[in-house]
């Protein structure tokens, strides 16, 4: 996202700042919020088909920025999916895009995409908000940061049926222009490619939240370039004879979502083992609490889709996943892990939240 007259004016360079529940604004009620998800993806990706997952997954923040003329709305990568928020009167544009990214990914991709569309007000009547910051992870490229529950209680209900956007009979071809994969994959110079999830409990406070993400990020951040998934100093392009040099290289590096708070943490990491160890200890301590749920998914590479918006090739935007799985096995991962805790707890009532995801997939 490079920015939004909806949100903020301030844009934060220092990641932790974001986790402060204090620097997000609630979205206007009339807003809608988008939801896409490959279906069984999981499987998709055990089969070696992540680089079609990523574009399945970034395609919707293609082609709704080039209907919508501008790439000037909040939205979010999540690897085998993404979510956005758009003013009311871009109902149509989102419709239209979400139905083509659909029949694009069945078409194209062979992959199921489950696509949805509710608006904030809707969310919010269900107990849940919309609020977002903005992360600029460069002085060139500006990510939205999005809090308060909405989007995962969104995500929910659309896995679970509700709010769907039904296959019209006039899907278009999306335009997907600036949507590449022009990279391969990204070795671990470090140990292993993290993707972790981490996601606080309903009753957790967000104060509460927040001091154990800075705990993780402090972990990471102790590392060489914070942990950062791109080398400093390579880049192998898919195509060979196509030279990168070292400027260039870098504002690539520079403007990646390797880190990113979507309801929760979303990182993607270069670790040591050691690293990832001393995480996983605090975060099975926060779930025995009951303050969150987790996954994390270790492989050997990072994956980057990029989208380089028509007429700003200075904000180009660099999406990465993990190769191995990713996110959507760490979605996986924290899944079971919540429903596993929940089974310990027969005469505990089974939040909203649980009993969905239970329905979802």
């Amino acid at each position: 996202m490079i920015n939004s007259h909806a949100a903020p004016h301030q844009a934060y360079d220092e990641f932790s700042l974001v986790l402060d529940p204090d620097v997000y604004e609630p979205l206007p009620g009339d807003w809608l919020i988008g939801i896409t998800d490959v279906v069984s993806s999981t499987a998709a990706i055990r089969s070696g088909r992540y680089e079609d997952v990523n574009y399945a997954g970034a395609s919707v923040i293609a082609a709704l920025g080039n209907a919508w003329g501008s790439f000037d709305f909040p939205f979010v990568f999540r690897g085998d999916g993404a979510a956005f928020a758009l003013p009311a009167n871009g109902i149509m544009a989102a419709t239209s895009a979400l139905l083509d990214v659909a029949g694009f990914a069945k078409a194209d991709l062979h992959l199921e995409l489950r696509v949805g569309l509710i608006t904030v007000g809707e969310i919010r009547a269900n107990g849940r908000d919309v609020r977002i910051a903005r992360y600029a992870a460069s002085e060139s490229a500006t990510y939205a940061m999005f809090a308060g529950g909405g989007l995962k209680w969104a995500e929910r209900q659309i896995k679970s049926g509700r709010y769907l956007v039904k296959p019209g009979r006039y899907a278009m071809r999306p335009n997907l222009t600036g949507l590449s994969c022009d990279w391969a994959p990204f070795p671990s110079q470090r140990g292993e490619i993290l993707s972790l999830l981490v996601e606080p409990r309903e009753q957790t406070r967000p104060e509460v939240f927040a001091m154990l993400a800075k705990r993780v990020l402090a972990v990471f951040d102790a590392a060489p370039r914070r942990s950062h998934p791109l080398s400093g100093n390579m880049a192998v392009p898919l195509d060979k004879g196509k030279p990168v040099d070292a400027p260039r290289w870098s504002e690539v590096a520079s403007n990646s979502d390797f880190r990113k708070f979507d309801d929760g943490l979303r990182l993607t990491l270069d670790c040591t083992p050691k690293q990832i160890d001393s995480v996983e200890a605090i975060l099975i301590a926060a779930r025995a609490r009951g303050e969150i749920d987790f996954g994390l998914h270790r492989q050997s590479h990072a994956l980057m889709t990029c989208l380089v918006p028509a007429g700003r090739p200075d904000s180009h935007l660099h999406f990465l996943d993990g190769m191995g799985g990713g996110y959507a096995k760490a979605a996986e991962m924290m899944e079971q892990g919540a429903l596993a805790v929940a089974s310990r707890q027969p005469d505990r009532p089974i939040r909203g939240g649980l009993d969905i995801a239970r329905q979802g997939n």
